[in-house]
């Protein structure tokens, strides 16, 4: 088992983001129970806050595009607004149990 040399945001839709995609396409099954997406960040950091403001845009607009690639349907990207959108739990070890190198591809 490896230790990976990044911190996580775990990222969990809430009842405003599950009203919007509900909007945008009624068939996506996605309720509050949803399963979270996970971000990894800094390796180590001590406060969420810093690490939060430099990546909430990438994250909310990361998560909105999974929905629509539409922008103009898109709520206002700010700080306020993603928190009240989505769940945030940080975390600061993340494990790799299997044996093959990560492997990646760039996204937005």
């Amino acid at each position: 088992m490896k230790i990976i040399n990044r911190s996580y945001l775990k990222v969990k839709g809430k009842k405003p983001f599950v009203e919007w995609v509900k909007q945008i396409d009624s068939d996506l099954f996605i309720d509050e129970e949803s399963e979270s997406n996970v971000y990894l960040v800094e390796e180590d950091f001590f406060e969420i806050e810093p690490v939060l403001k430099a990546n909430f845009k990438k994250i909310f607009l990361s998560e909105l595009s999974c929905v629509s690639e539409d922008q103009s349907i898109f709520p206002e990207i700010k700080l306020e607004v993603f928190l009240n959108w989505f769940d945030v739990e940080a975390g600061t070890m993340v494990f790799d149990c299997e044996k093959g190198s990560v492997q990646g591809e760039s996204c937005l």
